[in-house]
């Protein structure tokens, strides 16, 4: 049986900036309607980034096999070639030569607070690359696309592969009927308590009610840890206690890697998604969605110490 996972998703570029105060003090409630702000931003990195490119980045730290499926530009050459070198196949991943790569820009503040603007580039045809016929043991349709993940989602259903469906940024493309159709064909579901609430509202179901009709939804809390769904009980899956949280950009896409790898393994839901906290611990003490770099010996002591799994054979 394979092991390889179709990471469906952006690949994209992230423009990070950190804003050495913090949002809540210069956005003010009563003059909203007329937003016009700007932040002085010191710090500035340019990072390989993009849901696909992170989840599969995660997965062969921890020794998986992802399959990346995804559109870039002719400005990703260096991209492609450092998934190449970490022994990614690139091999889904189509270039438009006549469009740029996806470019996230995204501005941090001290309380880890987010504000992102996105150009979709090559994204925007995502839906034309074809996975048909590829085998996998399971895949993911993390944020691209509108078009593209439900391509993306009908392709893997047709093939018998099941696949989790993260909504994330790509929330605000979906209405209710979007959501209903989606998570009739995925197996899972994975979403924070923000997206989870969200996703209630839109479909006029409670996340329980939900759960019933998938093999499972795991909705992350943050430092509180993530909730499972599964079998008609919930879960509280306990959080991975970080002592230095550094930058907050790639944690769910770490967290999405854990489930996938354990998921692959035939490991329990309770215990994949430990994995996942474990992952997400790891990326969140690291600046940039790529540039912890713990060896599978470090992340099996700290999935040992902290739940007393294994990671190694």
């Amino acid at each position: 049986m394979s092991d390889k996972v179709l990471v469906c998703g952006s690949i994209a570029f992230d423009t990070i900036a950190v804003f050495e105060g913090h949002f809540k003090e210069h956005i003010l409630a009563d003059s909203i309607q007329s937003l016009s702000i700007s932040f002085f931003v010191p710090t500035l990195r340019k990072e390989y980034g993009g849901c696909a490119g992170n989840i599969a980045y995660n997965l062969r730290l921890l020794g998986g096999n992802p399959v990346p499926v995804g559109t870039v530009g002719a400005d990703a050459s260096d991209y492609l070639a450092y998934m190449q070198q970490l022994g990614i196949d690139t091999s889904m991943i189509r270039v438009l030569e006549d469009m740029y790569t996806p470019q996230c820009f995204i501005t941090t503040d001290l309380d880890n607070n987010q504000i992102a603007s996105f150009h979709p580039g090559a994204m925007e045809r995502s839906a034309e690359n074809d996975l048909s016929g590829r085998a996998a043991a399971w895949g993911i349709v993390a944020p691209d696309a509108k078009e593209g993940m439900f391509a993306h989602a009908r392709r893997m259903r047709a093939q018998g592969i099941p696949f989790v469906f993260d909504l994330g940024q790509a929330m605000p493309l979906f209405s209710g009927d979007d959501l209903s159709e989606m998570l009739s064909m995925a197996h899972i579901l994975t979403a924070n308590d923000y997206e989870a609430s969200v996703v209630e509202q839109r479909t006029g179901r409670s996340i329980s009610d939900i759960a019933q009709s998938m093999h499972a939804v795991v909705v992350t809390r943050g430092s509180e840890g993530a909730t499972l769904y599964s079998g008609g009980t919930e879960t509280h899956i306990d959080p991975i206690k970080v002592e230095h949280v550094v930058d907050p950009t790639g944690c769910g896409d770490a967290h999405r890697a854990g489930l996938l790898y354990g998921l692959v393994q035939n490991w329990s839901l309770e215990d994949a998604c430990r994995l996942a906290n474990v992952m997400g611990g790891f990326k969140i003490a690291s600046r940039g969605p790529q540039n912890h770099r713990p060896s599978r010996g470090d992340i099996s002591a700290a999935l040992r110490q902290r739940y007393g799994v294994s990671l190694l054979a």
